[in-house]
């Protein structure tokens, strides 16, 4: 039987965690307990084999081809699958795995009472068909993607248009894009639809990587930027350590140093541009509002800004050359080499020095040959120059009220400098400095078999190595990518994948516990047309995930792990998740899809602090008060700035493909919730709207509280425990707030408040903070 969990006055509920034998299981400890000890090695390079579903004995219980391959295995066993979670619990897990989300109890008790023979065919339908769906999946490609609005590194710029992308790929779930055509788009949309604003976003895929825009060698920053996209392909798409063999042989997957930079060399000509121009006509509202706002801001600082460019001209040679002096040598040697004696790496080299320049830069300079009398730049010229520039920047800063706050009129894409790509050549232990022989693009043995040279074929503008990359990974012969993206989609929903460690399908990761069923449904996958939805709905409508979780003594006994899955996984909410069901619970979640990042409430103790680059702060809280309560994939993501209500929880990092997320228990998580204002304010909402919802009645107002949040009934001892509480809160409150300055946390958003008790109203705000802590609501079943 489900243990209730119910720390009424236990602030470290959370900290107590789930009991269940698989809770936390590490994948190495999957694999030296697995059931698959008969899987060969090389298992996922093999080609995909075209399964039915087993025959087995209790086929009442099958409800999807699904069920067959996991109750084959049960009964090997002589198991017998768990037996169907009520309704209640089922719609909540599955709105939960599905859009991030609690689902309401109106909708709860629509289905509870919907007797139809396709009533879980038509939840589920109803799920897949909202954009939250979209939402709550391109959360989970983010992760993988490395998705952040800044670029990291010390100074930690901002990406004031990233969040094209992050649409995108929202955009991209909730159509239903078929996943090979997904794939194409971010790895080669440029060259594959060159024509297609929406295929030149998707390449934000590529262009996320950590930057470091001050960084002195070009030509090692080049090489990281490849590095950073080999490695994101190789784990997000085919689910291979790919990294390791840069510096030496693969040690376990057999994949050679030259493999590796074979496969880097796809990437060798691409260059970034985070300032494309948006076409004329494809603007939305938000970039018309910002655009309107950046001219009456250029329109009123116009003067003043022509005043100090004047100034800026005077040194401005002196200083770009200055500037550039500071790079290292062979990156200087590109920079001050004649235009027609550029190399292929030499246009690389002088294309990423115009995009990062700025004119930061020559301020620097002016300020640096003001002030510093000893160096050989300084010039008394510049002193009255710089005062008279710094008395300008004072001026400036007063328009800073008109400056956009929110949209651009740029996009983020990759491209190529020409047909001809710079050399790439192997790094002798993976240093840059040591470079060694010249190597063309092609593809691990491993992966490809005898078919390593891929058929490269140049666009007017580009090589084409990308379209012959992309082309390869998205074929449905392809061994890898069905496989490695079905396991991933089985994980969100099982807690972990068929093989456990969804980055790594490679001889050092866990074999997979049910080969034929992760065959079955890369198959399937791909004959189905690649679509997201068609998988996920045979999923969500299988038995086995319609299992009830509760814990069973023979399971534990002869299956710890749960691999076989007779009990359906528990689950901790992920970072997200809580947030938003939180804010959903409270009736405030702002549902508008998309539009750029937002900056909610930062705790009021915590000081963000400024870029010391740029001068601008490092967050800066949203003036609209409607984005403190948007989805969580809207927050603002700063790689150097996590946001402090969810970095308790695991959240993605995003500096490298993050492929599942940790679930640690600490202290910190229930004090996070606990003592945070925001979450205060927001059960002071919930109170407000379950005594709006169900009046006066204490029996109906807990209730209710529970429909809300757990999406069922409290049972008749979690009600006298709810009652208790509730009147030894209210002596508490009374006794401790009677002073000078009366203050309490009272219920809001209430039309009439004369009828309160603010003691008892009060002490209901603290009961349902406490619920809000609990496992119950932490957990889904």
């Amino acid at each position: 039987m489900k243990k209730k969990i119910l720390y009424l006055a236990v602030v470290l509920s959370l900290a107590s965690g789930v009991s269940h034998a698989a809770e936390n299981e590490t994948p190495a400890d999957s694999a030296k307990k697995t059931t698959a000890s008969s899987v060969p090695n090389n298992w996922a390079y093999k080609p995909v084999q075209q399964v039915s579903a087993p025959e087995v004995k209790q086929k009442a219980w099958v409800n999807t081809p699904i069920d067959a391959f996991i109750l084959a295995k049960l009964e090997e066993k002589n198991l017998k699958p768990s037996p169907a979670a009520d309704r209640g619990t089922y719609i909540r897990r599955a709105t939960l795995d599905a859009w991030g989300l609690l689902p309401t109890p109106e909708e709860v008790a629509a289905f509870e009472k919907d007797k139809s023979p396709d009533a879980y065919e038509k939840l589920v339908d109803r799920l897949l068909a909202s954009p939250h769906f979209g939402e709550r999946q391109a959360r989970r490609w983010l992760d993988l993607a490395r998705y952040a609005d800044s670029a990291g590194f010390q100074n930690d710029q901002t990406r004031s248009n990233n969040w094209r992308y992050r649409d995108y790929v929202i955009a991209a779930f909730n159509n239903d894009k078929p996943f090979d055509q997904f794939i194409k788009e971010q790895i080669a949309g440029d060259e594959l639809w060159p024509d297609s604003l929406e295929a030149k976003i998707a390449t934000g895929y590529l262009a996320g990587y950590p930057d470091n825009y001050n960084s002195r060698d070009l030509v090692q920053r080049k090489y990281q930027i490849e590095t950073d996209m080999t490695d994101l392909v190789g784990e997000s798409l085919l689910g291979s350590t790919i990294g390791c063999a840069r510096c030496h042989n693969h040690k376990i997957d057999k994949v050679s140093q030259k493999e590796y930079f074979q496969l880097q060399a796809f990437f060798a000509n691409v260059i970034v541009n985070e300032k494309a121009p948006l076409p004329k006509g494809s603007e939305l509202p938000v970039d018309v509002e910002y655009t309107k706002q950046q001219a009456a801001y250029q329109a009123a600082t116009k003067e003043i800004r022509a005043k100090q460019k004047a100034i800026l001209d005077t040194v401005r040679e002196k200083g770009r050359k200055y500037h550039n002096e500071r790079y290292l040598t062979d990156s200087r040697d590109a920079i001050f080499k004649p235009e027609k004696d550029w190399t292929p790496l030499d246009k690389w080299v002088n294309y990423r020095t115009n995009a990062v320049a700025s004119e930061r830069d020559i301020v620097a300079y002016l300020k640096l040959s003001a002030e510093n009398k000893n160096g050989v730049e300084y010039d008394p010229a510049n002193e009255p120059r710089w005062a008279e520039y710094e008395k300008l920047t004072k001026e400036l800063k007063k328009f800073d009220n008109l400056r956009p706050i929110k949209g651009s009129n740029t996009f983020t894409a990759v491209g190529e400098l020409g047909t001809v790509a710079p050399e790439t050549r192997i790094r002798f232990t993976g240093i840059h400095e040591k470079p060694l022989e010249a190597v063309e693009p092609g593809l691990p043995a491993l992966w490809a078999g005898a078919n390593t040279k891929l058929d490269i074929k140049p666009t007017a503008n580009s090589t084409g190595r990308r379209t012959a990359l992309a082309n390869w990974i998205a074929s449905g012969d392809n061994p890898l990518t069905a496989r490695v993206y079905v396991n991933r989609v089985w994980a969100q929903y099982f807690e972990k994948g068929i093989a456990a460690n969804p980055g790594d399908l490679g001889r050092a990761g866990p074999k997979p516990t049910h080969p034929e069923l992760l065959d079955y449904l890369a198959g399937n996958f791909v004959k189905q047309g690649w679509s997201t939805k068609k998988l996920e709905r045979e999923i969500l409508l299988s038995s086995v995930y319609r299992q009830a979780s509760a814990e069973r003594e023979d399971v534990i006994k002869a299956d710890p792990l749960n691999d076989l899955l007779a009990v359906y996984p528990r689950k901790r909410l992920e970072a997200e998740e809580i947030r938003d069901a939180l804010l959903y619970a409270s009736g405030k979640l702002d549902p508008v899809i998309g539009g750029p990042a937002v900056f909610p409430q930062m705790p009021s103790n915590l000081i963000a602090g400024d870029n010391t680059f740029t001068g601008n702060p490092l967050w800066e809280v949203s003036k609209d008060p409607n984005d403190f309560n948007r989805r969580s994939i809207y927050t603002f993501v700063r790689r150097s700035l996590p946001y402090p209500l969810t970095a308790s929880f695991d959240p993605a990092d995003p500096s490298h493909p993050h492929h599942r997320r940790d679930v640690t228990t600490t202290p910190l998580q229930a004090l996070t919730l606990f003592n945070s204002d925001i979450v205060v304010g927001w059960s002071q909402a919930l109170a407000g709207r379950i005594i709006s919802e169900a009046g006066s009645d204490e029996d109906a107002q807990l209730t209710r509280l529970y429909q809300i949040l757990f999406s069922r009934k409290p049972d008749s001892n979690e009600k006298a425990a709810l009652k208790s509480f509730l009147k030894n809160e209210t002596k508490v409150i009374q006794a401790k707030t009677w002073t000078d300055k009366f203050e309490v946390a009272v219920p809001t958003g209430l039309k009439e408040t004369a009828h309160l008790d603010p003691f008892k109203a009060a002490a209901f705000v603290d009961l349902v903070h406490t619920v809000a802590n609990s496992n119950d609501f932490a957990y889904r079943f």
